[in-house]
């Protein structure tokens, strides 16, 4: 079976800092008619299953700890047993989310998934949130950036937990270095490549 990269789009609330944003969240899919991988999980668990359909869910990986990549984590692990892999340097973020569950697996740098015969790895890169982390497919050109890096540049610094200068450092190192082709898949908005943002990192 062939490996695939599907998106579903949910909407909801981002909230941070006292302040609540209206907000349209990706969700990807990696896997194939069996098996498949969720990245991030926003908002309202009942569209992202729709989107899984009869699939197995092998995990449920959230790239940082704001609200709206977490929130319905837990009501998707609760309806397809899958384990939430979370990376814990945000376990701050979660806990004001999901002050009565616990992430089952730390997501750390090198953290690897077989999903379809492909694997996805890792990568933390702080900035946005301290515990901020990518997920690199090799074989697929692909990397998943959650809010780490949009088609436009950096994601935003603004606001706590977060810092400029460590998210231009971890774009730089980390997914700069990467192959120029390589597809950016972003927690919101559209793709981009790896070689259409190296001069918007600034």
């Amino acid at each position: 079976m062939t490996v695939s990269i599907d998106k579903t789009v949910v909407s909801g609330v981002f909230s941070l800092d006292g302040q609540d944003f209206d907000v349209d969240n990706n969700v990807w899919l990696v896997g194939d008619e069996e098996t498949v991988v969720v990245i991030d999980a926003p908002h309202d668990a009942a569209p992202i299953l729709a989107a899984i359909g009869p699939r197995t869910l092998g995990a449920i990986v959230l790239t940082h700890g704001h609200n709206d990549h977490i929130t319905a984590a837990v009501a998707l692990r609760e309806a397809t047993g899958a384990p939430i892999w979370f990376n814990p340097e945000d376990r701050m973020l979660w806990d004001v989310v999901h002050p009565d569950a616990e992430p089952d697996h730390d997501l750390v740098e090198g953290t690897t998934f077989d999903v379809a015969g492909t694997q996805l790895v890792a990568m933390h890169t702080p900035g946005h949130s301290p515990g901020s982390t990518c997920l690199y497919a090799p074989e697929l050109d692909t990397v998943f950036t959650g809010d780490t890096l949009f088609c436009g540049g950096p994601g935003a610094t603004g606001r706590s937990y977060s810092d400029k200068p460590t998210i231009l450092n971890s774009i730089q190192e980390r997914l700069l270095t990467l192959p120029g082709d390589t597809v950016v898949k972003t927690g919101h908005g559209d793709d981009t490549t790896v070689a259409a943002e190296v001069d918007n990192i600034h």
